[in-house]
């Protein structure tokens, strides 16, 4: 079965794509209608969207799944951020295993969220679409799965959020044969106060925005979006995915290139500023006031242009010290690129689940005067774990993986010694697919023993996929492999 139809749910792809922008994006990935799902908060959806995306096909015992869960602004294509990684002979071998990626619950990318038109009312969720957690992603998974006909997986894998969905795998499946391994990076059994907080910082971006409008923007009659507040919290976010040395050793204090020469003539002057639809400043008090809000997403700002030479009438700005950096280049750049292909409703909605993350949630009656439950409680897991921790890592720090390798017997700790910090669990394929790989064969040996009738190699598996090559660049993940290709 290569599970490009599902044969349970009606089949809503070209229907999502019509009225969902996001969800054209995403190349490949099958959307399907689930009747009704009680969420944790208490809520039902009724009738809504849920994405996925596959390679390669089932064995005959149903069980040869591997159950990939992406990262916070990612989608169900995996070749779009975990590319590396996939194909023959790699961590993700469609020749030898039924691979999933499902989109979770609140982002934009196809299943459901505030971008999602609500059957009920026939207009966007936005702001009303309920709270969702780690755990209703579990728990749609699992009928996702079962319309799949699949039995059991071998391997849930996931990197930052992706990996915390994988380490609730652990709790809900623990001490059943239904997930025989688990792989975790980069991540945490629980959101921690620093990691709250930096989502917090991020959504006040948004709500901070005078056209956030309480999350009713999409019914503005001009289209104007949160632009600023969601560009100002994607900003936020890239400071944590990367790390201080990351950022002094690629910008450091360079500047940018200098996009053209500025024209000197008044007649040349008007010719640009009407082609390019600039201005520049013609006075003093206009050159410190553009250069005060150089950055600002104004309409006045930023449809004016201001560098070391761009005032006609100004004989000194060459002296003046250099206020535009290259890190500050790229923080607009990823910035303006993110409003693009995001939401800003359905960042909240993302962050706010990242919050609630605690696998010991419900399962765990803790009072004020109890010691930390976690120690105990992943003492208690029994699937073989692969760790992976990144020591540069300012947002899931090492220490959170330690506490995981530590504590879960059967569990291996390895260390990225990358400096390029959280990000690094998208950057360092070949030593990510090395752990990967060899923990997989380790622990499930009879998939790789060509007379152990586990498997019979999928050499056709690319026809029934389609895939898209980014060229090393992310579209959806947190990172770009060349941080200074922009």
């Amino acid at each position: 079965m290569t599970a490009t139809t599902n044969p349970v749910y009606r089949d809503i792809t070209e229907e999502q794509k019509s009225t969902n922008p996001y969800a054209r994006l995403v190349p490949g990935q099958t959307i399907v209608e689930i009747p009704a799902y009680v969420l944790e908060c208490g809520e039902t959806l009724s009738n809504f969207p849920v994405a996925y995306k596959t390679w390669g096909r089932l064995n005959d015992d149903q069980d040869n799944v591997i159950l990939i869960n992406h990262a916070l602004t990612g989608s169900s294509d995996v070749q779009d951020w975990w590319g590396p990684l996939l194909g023959n002979g790699k961590t993700f071998d469609p020749s030898r295993f039924f691979i999933i990626c499902i989109n979770f619950l609140g982002s934009p990318y196809g299943s459901a969220s505030p971008v999602s038109v609500d059957k009920s009312t026939g207009k966007p969720y936005g702001p009303s679409f309920p709270l969702v957690t780690v755990k209703d992603d579990i728990g749609i998974h699992k009928l996702i799965l079962d319309s799949l006909d699949v039995k059991g997986i071998a391997c849930v894998i996931g990197g930052s959020m992706g990996g915390m969905l994988a380490l609730e795998y652990s709790a809900t499946y623990n001490k059943t044969p239904y997930v025989r391994t688990v792989i975790a990076l980069a991540t945490s059994a629980r959101a921690s106060a620093w990691c709250i907080s930096w989502n917090e910082t991020q959504r006040q971006c948004i709500f901070s925005d005078p056209f956030y409008d309480d999350g009713y923007y999409f019914e503005n009659e001009n289209g104007i979006k949160p632009d600023s507040g969601l560009s100002a919290a994607r900003m936020a976010a890239l400071l944590t995915y990367r790390s201080r040395n990351s950022f002094e050793t690629r910008f450091g204090r360079k500047l940018p290139n200098q996009i053209a020469a500025v024209p000197r003539s008044e007649k040349d002057l008007k010719r640009v500023e009407e082609e390019q639809g600039i201005r520049f400043p013609k006075t003093k008090d206009e050159e410190n006031w553009l250069l005060h809000n150089d950055g600002s997403r104004s309409s006045l700002s930023r449809n004016s242009s201001l560098s070391e030479s761009n005032s006609l009438n100004s004989n000194n700005s060459a002296t003046k010290p250099q206020t535009y950096f290259t890190a500050q280049s790229y923080l607009r750049y990823q910035g303006n690129k993110f409003i693009t292909r995001f939401d800003a409703n359905c960042y909240i909605s993302i962050t706010r689940k990242l919050d609630t993350h605690d696998i010991t949630r419900g399962r765990i009656e803790v009072n004020d005067h109890s010691e930390d439950p976690l120690p105990a409680f992943l003492q208690n897991l029994q699937q073989p774990h692969l760790i992976i921790g990144i020591q540069s890592d300012g947002l899931f720090t090492y220490g959170e993986q330690q506490l995981l390798g530590e504590n879960i017997p059967n569990s291996q700790l390895k260390k990225l010694d990358s400096p390029e910090g959280h990000d690094a669990f998208l950057l360092e394929f070949e030593l990510i697919n090395n752990y990967c790989l060899k923990f997989l064969q380790e622990k499930l040996p009879e998939y790789y023993d060509d007379k152990s009738g586990k498997y019979e190699i999928f050499e056709d598996w690319a026809k029934f996929v389609d895939s898209t090559d980014n060229g090393g660049n992310s579209v959806f993940g947190e990172a770009e492999k060349n941080i200074t290709n922009w």
